[in-house]
């Protein structure tokens, strides 16, 4: 017995055989759209010219370092867009399509896509070991009272600085500068070499990096304590366009894959490394 479809039931397959097909040429554009905004010739970094311990043109940071890797896993040259980490690096770096990864940037940064985090650390205070701060590890502690710190402009432990009535006697720093011709880190060492300020407050990856390389006997000090509801420890992680999935997921196979190489790298810079219960990471 011959079997025969409806006009209706045959328009109906032939719709359903046109959308399947109009949906996989979706995804086959999308898939195309995100692999052509990756340079397939070469591993293109966006990055700070003179940001040590981050980057330099030099290559001496520890995210070169860390890119210089994922190059040689990726079996692709490195490229660098140099471009100072102020106001517009985004827009004109990652934004502008003239390269393709940030080697770093804070989890849930809404401008970027983020990778899974490859470290984690916290704002420290700096102070002298053998000073009258010893043991100082919270902004709440009574010690503080009267003395002055230096704190980079906008940072986190600035609100909580405040509430603690902590600012009047403060020495601040600029947040955005070009580190071509600033550095407000060692500008703060210096001043507590010099007795200016009594302790300072520091990104964890600055503060280790100068700290170790001024040979100075200072202590740095996660700020893990607070009680304040300002976060202190962040995750960082690598930054790319959003909607680019594929590339998300490479580099967070080679992340996965080196992530013990990767913390070897930071802790030769010094850099405070803290697992999710906030205990110091010391070997990797």
């Amino acid at each position: 017995m011959k079997i025969h479809v409806s006009d209706v039931a045959a328009d109906l397959i032939a719709l359903g055989a046109i959308s399947f097909a109009a949906l996989l040429v979706a995804t086959a554009t999308v898939r195309a759209q995100t692999t052509d905004l990756v340079s397939r010739t070469a591993l293109r970094v966006c990055a700070d010219p003179a940001n040590m311990p981050f980057s330099n043109e030099a290559g001496e940071g520890f995210e070169n370092k860390i890119a210089e890797l994922l190059a040689a896993d990726l079996k692709l040259p490195l490229e660098y867009t140099w471009f100072p980490q102020v106001t517009g690096f985004v827009r004109n770096t990652l934004g502008a399509k003239r390269c393709d990864l940030v080697m770093g940037y804070v989890a849930a940064g809404e401008v970027i896509q983020n990778t899974n985090p490859y470290y984690r650390s916290a704002w420290t205070m700096i102070y002298p070991k053998d000073g009258s701060l010893g043991g100082v590890a919270s902004l709440n502690d009574d010690r503080l009272k009267d003395k002055r710190l230096g704190i980079v402009a906008g940072a986190p432990p600035a609100t909580v600085m405040a509430t603690n009535g902590l600012m009047a006697h403060a020495k601040p720093y600029a947040l955005m500068v070009d580190r071509r011709y600033e550095s407000p880190a060692e500008e703060m060492l210096r001043d507590i070499k010099a007795g200016e300020i009594d302790a300072g407050i520091l990104w964890g990856p600055i503060a280790g990096y100068y700290v170790k390389k001024s040979g100075m006997p200072l202590a740095v000090v996660p700020l893990l304590k607070e009680t304040k509801s300002v976060p202190m420890a962040y995750r960082i992680t690598l930054g790319l366009r959003h909607g680019e999935t594929e590339w998300k997921h490479r580099l967070n196979d080679f992340l996965d894959a080196n992530r013990a190489e990767i913390q070897s790298i930071l802790l030769q810079y010094g850099v405070p490394l803290l697992d999710e219960q906030d205990k110091p990471i010391t070997s990797p």
